[in-house]
């Protein structure tokens, strides 16, 4: 359970503590084998040290914590089963300080820029050789509503989320940041290498297409290490077992969670996931959102509206599903999902909650009032609408009801768009 704790205003989560919680175990059978008398051991590594580290998925996001080896009592004999434990690396969160300080902000704010949002106009100082003058701009529609948004839910996010801090900070799990901590502390250098599922992806746009025949399941085998690239693209993956199964892709590492599935593919093509007929009672979707940044950065491809709005949610979606959506702060996002992306998918708004960005101090991570990045974002629930000539599942299956305006706020991972669980919650 990733909730800390739950007040009116909303819940304070560990994400750290929901990761580790699934319990990612590896077993794998020991050579050479030993003899049925010898004691089970166990063996605990740093999981600072870089030699017990792999490159798990996303950039040795995960360290081996343990090793524990019990005897195998099937036909191998006195063999032995290694049962290695792998836990999130916490220095992932360890988000001391904000990234823009609100004392930076505040100095740097009257030198620059003097904003009035009643008339819509800034002043900028622009200093050339020898002088210094102003010039006057005014502010385009998008940011006009980004400051209108932003004043009707200001109140909401600093009164909630200053609830939650203080209850957070009383009970131990957010530290004051002391003046020694703050004058020393240095961030932590990890290994990190490069994920490479924008580059499975890309392979899998290169791909020959495919009929939209029913592809059989791929199930994850006991001590199966032979799935290569080809065999994962376009098609369902599942670990049936009560086990973690560990795959290599692309010569990178990945773990696979007990009682998990997933469809590596380009987004036009869910055929796979639809041929296995199930249905979902929660979807959670997070678009790659057209912005600025990500143009700049050349790190994703982003989806257009129409590609959103083709996505199959209605096909997937069982009866009252939940769908939750991930959105930027862009007004014309919001609009988006609120009045075309929804409707077209029968989808009724029934709440909106904001994701509020702390450090381990209880500071956000950006000022709130900052006006280029806001220290939260935005999740829109909606349920799919029942059509009245299909009957209810179930007189007694009662549908609860999504209340509004909630916060979730937690310390965000250091890796790109890592959003919080939601498990709990919903």
């Amino acid at each position: 359970m990733s909730v800390v704790h739950q007040l009116s205003p909303g819940w304070l989560l560990d994400h750290l503590s929901f990761v580790n919680n699934i319990n990612y175990q590896l077993h794998q059978h020991h050579e050479p084998c030993f003899s049925k008398n010898e004691p089970t051991s166990s063996v605990h590594f740093d999981p600072l040290q870089k030699d017990s580290l792999m490159s798990l998925g996303a950039s040795a996001t995960f360290s081996a914590f343990d090793s524990t080896t019990k005897p195998d009592n099937d036909a191998r004999g006195n063999c032995k089963i290694v049962i290695q434990r792998y836990v999130f690396r916490s220095e992932l969160f360890n988000v001391t300080k904000p990234y823009i300080t609100p004392t930076v902000h505040k100095e740097c704010r009257p030198r620059n820029e003097k904003e009035d949002p009643m008339d819509g106009v800034k002043e900028e100082n622009c200093i050339s050789i020898g002088k210094k003058r102003k010039r006057c701009v005014v502010f385009n529609q998008g940011e006009l509503d980004a400051m209108e948004y932003h004043t009707k839910i200001r109140g909401l996010i600093l009164d909630g989320s200053s609830e939650l801090i203080q209850e957070g900070l009383k009970s131990g799990f957010l530290h004051p940041l002391s003046e020694k901590w703050d004058k020393c502390s240095e961030p932590i250098t990890l290994p990190l290498d490069t994920c490479n599922l924008s580059e499975l992806c890309a392979m899998a746009k290169h791909l020959p297409s495919l009929n939209e025949m029913e592809l059989q399941v791929l199930q994850l085998m006991d001590e199966d290490m032979s799935v290569t690239e080809q065999d994962l693209f376009s098609r369902v993956v599942e670990n049936n077992s009560s086990i973690t199964k560990m795959i290599t892709l692309m010569g990178q590492k990945y773990l696979v969670p007990p009682k998990s599935s997933f469809l590596l593919s380009d987004i036009s093509c869910m055929h796979p996931l639809l041929n296995c007929r199930k249905t979902y009672d929660v979807i959670v979707i997070d678009p790659p959102w057209q912005n600025k940044s990500v143009k700049r950065s050349n790190r994703y491809s982003y989806l257009s509206p129409l590609q959103i709005k083709q996505i199959p949610i209605p096909k997937l979606a069982a009866p009252n599903c939940l769908v939750i959506t991930w959105v930027t702060n862009r007004q014309k996002h919001l609009r988006f999902v609120k009045e075309e992306l929804y409707p077209s998918w029968s989808v009724e708004i029934v709440a909106e909650w904001h994701w509020v960005k702390i450090t381990n101090s209880g500071e956000f991570v950006f000022p709130l009032d900052s006006p280029h990045k806001k220290p939260y974002e935005g999740l829109i629930l909606g349920r799919v609408r029942e059509k009245t000539a299909v009957p209810l599942r179930n007189e007694d299956v009662k549908v609860l009801p999504i209340p509004d305006h909630k916060l979730i706020v937690s310390v965000p991972c250091t890796l790109h768009s890592h959003k919080p669980p939601l498990a709990g919650l919903v």
